[in-house]
């Protein structure tokens, strides 16, 4: 109780709350306009938060995702086009709502909906991540390689046109985390004779590259395409009979949503897919869906705004990022010199309590925001991509250069931006080879530890429960389209 009270006090300061705030409206902002993303946002505005102390600038990317999964809600409406990926189910009625004279509607049911998700989700995230921190610290290095190994086999969902290349983005990140040297023999690994390789690749440049450079390069192929836009908005809060009668898909999605946040590297995007899967699945009539359906606004928006609070489970409790935003969070914490995980909840708990109670006073902050604000934001949408672009790309190279001060990360930005932009085009999405980089360390440093403890045999880890317990999750998700393909056959 004593951490909960001590979170709060340094939430509370002015300043802290004027930070967050501001994280929330860049969030919604960078939510609204098509092309931009929350990932992209939190890694160029990472750098600079290095003059931050360690809680405001965490709590503030922590508002700003909350604050982005949110924004995609409301050109995904008004224009069709989700400007967030988490969205792209919210455009299938929320759009025909709009076109029939009820934006403001859609809209209203999209705030009510997100702050409805985003704030069980974030309950969760206060009760679980103290319990499974204390799980997890009894883990030693083999069971956090197992762990490690369960956490990559689940990129095969994350984005992306198909598993396989999902894999390959994500193996090719763990490659990426081999460079430089090796901590535990000080060998030195694809570093080609270039001393700012010694360290490895950092995270930020990278991952600034992949998603704000790679964007840029395709949103470069649609500046000429017209999109239709809706300007005339009020928003119009649902009554509370309608509410009242859409109480089980908000119920149902949140638990999605959560459940599949705390699935390491699922997150917001396939949260909503599925809370409107099962929102159309529940619904007593599924053929509205398509035409302007409340309970197509309402299911996917209540699950990937609830998917936020529980993506940050597994990066705090564990140290495995729960999505790819979290994942540019958990760097954000390395950073500032903190270590997520079990001990980060032992050693300081106030944090994860100050985390929380940004993001919940961030769902209550964008729920003014959008009440208040949805012309404005109809407006925005105006921006011309000649301008929005160029400076996102300015953006980029000032928070890539100013990480270390260094011109060789900003051509680290440049090649991961150009390799971003080739695996767009052939299907590979850019999340798995983040994910990949940053659990690649864990899964080297752990499996080295744990060949020093059992003398180099390899088969000694199965000694554990735990650890074949994960190995047969990781089985599980690597072969579970084939079993399931297999059992469909079988059932005809």
């Amino acid at each position: 109780m004593d951490a909960l009270i001590q979170g709060v006090g340094l939430i509370l300061h002015p300043g802290n709350l004027g930070l967050i705030f501001a994280g929330v409206f860049v969030g919604v902002v960078v939510g609204a306009l098509p092309g931009l993303s929350s990932p992209m946002a939190v890694a160029i505005l990472l750098p600079f938060t290095l003059s931050l102390e360690p809680v405001p600038a965490i709590c503030m990317l922590a508002a700003l995702y909350s604050g982005g999964t949110y924004g995609g809600s409301i050109t995904a409406i008004l224009i069709n086009t989700p400007g967030a990926p988490p969205a792209v189910a919210t455009a299938f009625d929320g759009y025909p709502m709009a076109k029939r004279g009820e934006a403001g509607r859609a809209l209203g049911l999209a705030t009510v909906s997100s702050l409805i998700g985003g704030t069980f989700g974030l309950v969760v995230f206060l009760v679980a991540t103290p319990l499974l921190a204390d799980v997890a610290l009894r883990f030693r290095p083999p069971e956090y390689f197992a762990l490690s190994v369960f956490a990559l086999s689940m990129l095969t969902s994350i984005s992306g046109k198909s598993s396989v290349r999902n894999l390959i983005a994500g193996v090719f990140g763990v490659l990426l985390g081999t460079v430089g040297i090796h901590l535990t023999t000080g060998v030195e690994r694809f570093t080609f004779g270039l001393p700012e390789l010694t360290d490895g690749i950092h995270f930020i440049p990278v991952l600034i590259g992949l998603f704000a450079v790679s964007e840029l390069l395709t949103q470069a192929q649609t500046l000429r395409e017209p999109m239709e836009r809706i300007l005339s908005v009020v928003v119009r809060l649902p009554s509370l009979a309608e509410i009242w009668r859409l109480r089980w898909t908000m119920l149902r999605s949140s638990i999605i949503g959560t459940f599949i946040g705390i699935l390491p590297a699922e997150g917001s995007t396939v949260a909503a897919i599925v809370g409107y899967s099962e929102a159309k699945r529940w619904s007593a009539h599924p053929e509205a869906f398509g035409t302007g359906a409340p309970e197509g606004i309402v299911g996917p928006e209540t699950a990937n705004n609830a998917a936020t609070g529980g993506a940050m489970v597994p990066t705090l409790a564990l140290g495995i990022p729960g999505s790819a935003t979290t994942a540019v969070i958990m760097a954000a914490l390395i950073m500032h010199g903190m270590r997520p995980g079990p001990h980060m909840m032992a050693n300081t708990p106030h944090l994860v309590y100050a985390i929380f109670t940004a993001m919940l006073l961030s769902n209550f902050m964008f729920f003014a925001i959008g009440m208040a604000g949805a012309k404005v934001f109809a407006r925005i949408t105006l921006i011309p991509k000649e301008y929005l672009w160029p400076a996102v790309f300015a953006f980029s190279v000032i928070g890539a250069y100013s990480f270390s001060s260094s011109l060789f990360d900003v051509w680290v930005m440049l090649v991961a931006g150009i390799l971003g932009f080739v695996m767009r085009r052939h299907g590979f999405g850019p999340a798995p080879l983040v994910m990949g980089l940053i659990l690649g360390q864990m899964v080297e440093e752990s499996l080295s530890q744990s060949m020093i403890i059992y003398d180099n045999r390899f088969f000694a880890l199965f000694e554990s429960p735990i650890v074949v317990m994960f190995f047969a999750f990781t089985a599980l998700s690597l072969f579970w389209p084939l079993i399931s393909s297999g059992l469909s056959r079988k059932g005809r």
